[in-house]
């Protein structure tokens, strides 16, 4: 069997020093087979990663260090591997990406530059500001990176595709608004001049026949959860990955938000003497700021975050941007994955049979309070930040229970740890 790295720590590879030969040393660092840091001569410093695709063997460049820390190396190369297996060779991929960019820059429109244009008009006939920032939201975190670099012209059915499939079982109701925003934007390149023949993103005798119907596919709004059974399991598993996707991904199940509220959390939001989250109310579904009560294990987690320097974000990408709501979706992806592959269950909804999705994880959070504590419905309601339906009520509570729901929260996290203690009796005020 082939010899497995020792998994060494960040300052471990901090300290790792050229050998003194005439040729670049190579380290491996463990943690994910064939990654190694190579130490130039001169003292630069690179991470590496020796695989095999096909029948080839490659090195494949996965950035510099210290820009590319040591867990975004290994988040990268478990990113590699996985188009490895996949069948995406990502040497190639790197080639074709850079001459389509290199000739998209000579001529034509990119789809990205049509979404610029496409918006600049269109968004400004939109009264309510929540529909425009769905339109360019959506568009940002699910075509763009896939479709962005592509010409407008040369884009086809399958590439459409590649857009929708990953999301159409999981988040049907927004694939099916996406398909429609890229169809209109492929429309206004066609009259604009940049495009010709039929719309690839036509739903009517088109992906109709390609993708099951919407309505068909799942319920309005019915993310797959997690088992209440799975939860400390699926949090154990978790906590082995690194990277700020993974901690991203755990923030989320502790404090039940929405992934667009954990990705855009910044710093000045967050109290940690107080343990206090605030979420400001532009950033909110609901258009009302949320208080959000920090358990010590999410405190634990934000004190052990890197912080980047001149980066307000608290999980950021490597370019000090928002993570996509693409890479907590993967993130919990691969685990199942890496369950089924290892021939066990996985992490799947029970009602629907389907892998759980990040969303999923706040109807899990809503099932534990039902099920396993005697908290009340309506503390839950306000720990999700729903909308109160009963018009009396909402006009009669004024305060979020902040308090309460600190306890509340803090048994959730224990739950989501193994703790399987259930909630005490809250009597409301």
């Amino acid at each position: 069997m082939p010899k497995i790295a020792k998994e060494l720590s960040p300052l471990e590879v901090k300290n790792l020093r050229h050998t003194g030969n005439g040729q670049n040393a190579v380290f491996a660092v463990g943690g994910v087979a064939g990654l190694m840091l190579q130490i130039t001569r001169n003292g630069g410093r690179t991470w590496l990663l020796r695989v095999k695709v096909g029948a080839k063997r490659r090195e494949i460049g996965l950035g510099g260090f210290p820009d590319v820390t040591l867990a975004q190396a290994r988040e990268r190369a478990r990113e590699v591997k996985d188009q490895i297996r996949r069948g995406i060779d990502p040497v190639e991929e790197r080639k074709a990406a850079r001459a389509s960019l290199i000739a998209a820059q000579r001529r034509g429109l990119l789809f990205q530059d049509a979404v610029d244009r496409c918006l600049a008009s269109k968004l400004d006939g939109f009264k309510n500001a929540k529909h425009r920032d769905q339109w360019r939201n959506t568009l940002d975190s699910y075509a763009v990176p896939v479709l962005g670099g592509m010409m407008v012209d040369q884009i086809t059915v399958q590439d459409v595709l590649r857009v929708l499939q990953p999301i159409w079982q999981a988040k049907t109701e927004t694939a099916s608004r996406l398909r429609g925003r890229i169809e209109a934007v492929l429309s206004w390149a066609t009259v604009a001049g940049h495009r010709t023949g039929d719309n690839p993103a036509r739903w009517a005798g088109n992906l109709k026949e390609l993708l099951p119907p919407p309505d068909k596919v799942a319920e309005k709004g019915n993310q797959p959860a997690l088992s209440l059974d799975d939860v400390p399991r699926w949090m154990a598993e978790l906590r082995k990955r690194e990277g700020f996707g993974a901690r991203a991904l755990e923030f989320a199940a502790l404090t039940a938000a929405r992934s667009g509220e954990v990705r855009g959390a910044t710093w000045e939001e967050i109290d940690l003497e107080r343990a206090l989250w605030v979420i400001p109310a532009e950033r909110m579904k609901m258009k009302r700021e949320h208080r959000v009560p920090l358990a010590p294990a999410a405190v634990a987690l934000l004190e052990a975050l890197p912080r980047l320097e001149g980066c307000a974000l608290v999980f950021p990408s490597t370019k000090g941007k928002p993570l996509s709501d693409m890479t907590l979706s993967a993130t919990m992806r691969r685990m199942h994955e890496s369950e089924v592959a290892a021939q066990r269950p996985g992490f799947l909804d029970p009602r629907n049979k389907r892998p759980a999705v990040p969303h999923g994880l706040r109807s899990t959070f809503r099932d534990w309070v039902a099920e396993a504590t005697s908290y009340p419905g309506e503390m839950a309601e306000v720990a999700l930040a729903h909308r109160i339906s009963n018009a009396v009520e909402a006009a009669y509570r004024r305060g979020d229970m902040i308090e309460k729901r600190r306890r509340m929260m803090h048994d959730w996290a224990e739950a989501l740890g193994g703790k399987r203690k259930g909630g005490k009796v809250v009597r409301l005020s």
